[in-house]
């Protein structure tokens, strides 16, 4: 499979997310994967390339011109793709990937998670999306949702949509299984399409 990892570039967090990106980069290429990544080598994306790439996998990075201007392009990437901005760069992505993982990272990890969910909850594609997420950084986004959930907001396929887990062995566990299908309800079926 193709999984696209989604994390962190930020320099300054606990060094413990940099070691989990190690550990899914390793694990990754030891299950057989190839690695789909923002083309970076900073932080968390540069660990989970590195990894991959040490255990032998193989590993694509997809980083926009606007970054590569600032030298933190993964020039060791098996295959390198350059893109014109960021939005192409996440139409990219989601191209080459058939399944999707979330590490803990800023807001341009939400912006890509939350594109992705959108479009899973929408029936656009069936690709699994997991959320890796040991020490609970999104539990208050979940608890988001389900507010949104009990205020109207949202469908309940949204939770079908996505699976969270605490541990390595079980996202892979999860990426790997078939995507569940979205079941709406009854009156669902008769709602927009608004995610």
């Amino acid at each position: 499979m193709n999984i696209c990892v989604f994390c962190a570039s930020s320099q300054k967090i606990d060094p413990k997310y940099v070691e989990l990106a190690t550990e899914v980069g390793t694990e990754l290429a030891l299950r057989g994967h190839t690695l789909v990544s923002g083309g970076a080598t900073v932080s968390c994306m540069g660990a989970v390339t590195s990894a991959a790439r040490a255990a032998g996998g193989r590993t694509v990075g997809v980083i926009p011109q606007v970054l590569v201007d600032i030298e933190v392009a993964d020039d060791g990437s098996d295959e390198l793709i350059i893109t014109a901005d960021m939005r192409e760069r996440k139409g990219v992505m989601d191209a080459r990937s058939d399944a999707f993982l979330v590490l803990p990272g800023g807001i341009g990890t939400l912006e890509e998670l939350f594109e992705i969910w959108t479009a899973r909850v929408l029936g656009v594609h069936a690709k699994p999306l997991v959320i890796l997420d040991p020490w609970g950084l999104y539990e208050p986004l979940r608890s988001l949702v389900e507010h949104m959930y009990d205020e109207g907001f949202t469908r309940a396929n949204v939770f079908d949509a996505i699976s969270w887990t605490k541990s390595v062995e079980e996202a892979f566990t999860l990426l790997e299984s078939p995507g569940r299908p979205l079941s709406p309800s009854v009156e669902e079926l008769g709602e927009s399409t608004g995610a």
